[in-house]
């Protein structure tokens, strides 16, 4: 067992105070809490406020969370309400899976 952990970059695309970009964040920032405990660093980019960021990055909707790090770079779309998704983008859920066979 490796106790070194990936540190994670994120950045969370959202268009102004709406109730989806609101529930995004307060969802991402559960997961973030829970399950990387401190190895993250997030950017949320208003796509009202910067609208270049977004065109540089080709990001057609929002809330959009983009993994930046480690590799390979994911996208997830939405609200993020759906959790096992953002495990599962993050590159998280296959980790614990992968470690739950080699404990057997």
């Amino acid at each position: 067992m490796s106790s070194l952990k990936k540190t994670y970059v994120l950045k969370l695309y959202v268009a102004g105070n709406t109730p989806n970009s609101v529930r995004a964040l307060k969802t991402l920032k559960n997961i973030l809490e829970e399950e990387l405990q401190g190895v993250y660093a997030l950017k949320v980019i208003d796509v009202l406020k910067n609208p270049q960021l977004a065109e540089e990055d080709k990001i057609l909707a929002t809330p959009t969370l983009a993994k930046v790090l480690p590799p390979p770079i994911r996208r997830i779309i939405g609200d993020l309400s759906d959790r096992e998704k953002v495990l599962i983008g993050l590159d998280l859920l296959y980790e614990e899976i992968r470690a739950g066979e080699s404990d057997l």
